[in-house]
């Protein structure tokens, strides 16, 4: 299984609109972070987790040349206004591309994309996608997938498990069920904004003491703030925990 980090950073991405900041005018590129996606590719299969603003740009810089399916974490913006661009990926192999998520996270998207599900006579082309509410464990193209819930303030977010590797982000509490659905994994990738705390985010610290409670065998951390500098703050991180960076691949 191979995992490409599309983009690591949080809603407003790295570096922000007018920031001065030491990391927003950094000169090095693990510090200019798209919205957050991956791609996770493995039995002839290509999965993308969350479709970020930039999906073209990501896409284009990964080489990513196709698109099996679609797994949401939840609705927010920065997180599925990439869905647009899967027309691309329709174009090229005529097919639909099945989107999944949580009944609530379907019933924002039917919303948000609405010309998607209408019936037009225009010849000007829109994406494809059949929207696919999870009920259980998953299985795509023979890979198994659990679905798990954790929280991201009061809101309840999607994080998802294939295999021995999970992706959780956007998750500030990991219900105890959660957390044994958690364990075992060779690699975690997790929600880690920043320093100081947020009310809907893990800050570093808790994600380190999550990494501590699971005792995966790697963890890489996501979705980071521009007050994230990616060395100073790497030089800093237990042994077996890095900060993840765009266009990263990981095999597992």
């Amino acid at each position: 299984m191979k995992i490409v980090f599309l983009g690591t950073g949080t809603s407003y991405g790295v570096p922000m609109i007018g920031c001065e900041c030491s990391v927003c005018t950094s000169d090095n590129p693990k510090n200019s972070r798209m919205r957050s996606s991956i791609l996770v590719s493995g039995r002839e299969c290509n999965i993308l987790i969350d479709a970020a603003p930039e999906l073209r740009i990501q896409c284009l810089n990964n080489a990513v040349k196709k698109v099996d399916a679609v797994l949401l974490t939840h609705p927010h913006a920065d997180h599925v206004l990439g869905l647009d661009d899967l027309r691309h990926f329709n174009l090229r192999y005529k097919t639909n591309i099945p989107v999944y998520g949580s009944q609530e996270t379907m019933n924002h998207i039917h919303k948000m994309f609405s010309y998607v599900f209408e019936k037009t006579l225009s010849e000007s082309s829109k994406p494809e996608f059949t929207l696919k509410p999870i009920n259980g464990i998953l299985n795509i193209s023979g890979q198994k997938i659990i679905p798990i819930e954790v929280m991201h303030g009061q809101e309840q977010v999607i994080a998802y498990r294939l295999d021995n590797f999970a992706y959780v982000t956007d998750v500030s509490h990991i219900p105890s069920d959660s957390m044994d659905k958690l364990r075992g994994l060779d690699l975690l990738i997790l929600d880690a904004l920043r320093m100081r705390p947020h009310e809907k985010h893990f800050s570093i610290e808790q994600a380190i003491d999550i990494v501590a409670r699971l005792k995966p065998k790697q963890a890489l951390f996501t979705h980071i703030a521009h007050e994230v500098d990616h060395e100073k703050t790497n030089s800093l991180l237990p042994e077996g925990i890095k900060l993840a960076y765009d266009g990263l691949t990981v095999e597992i």
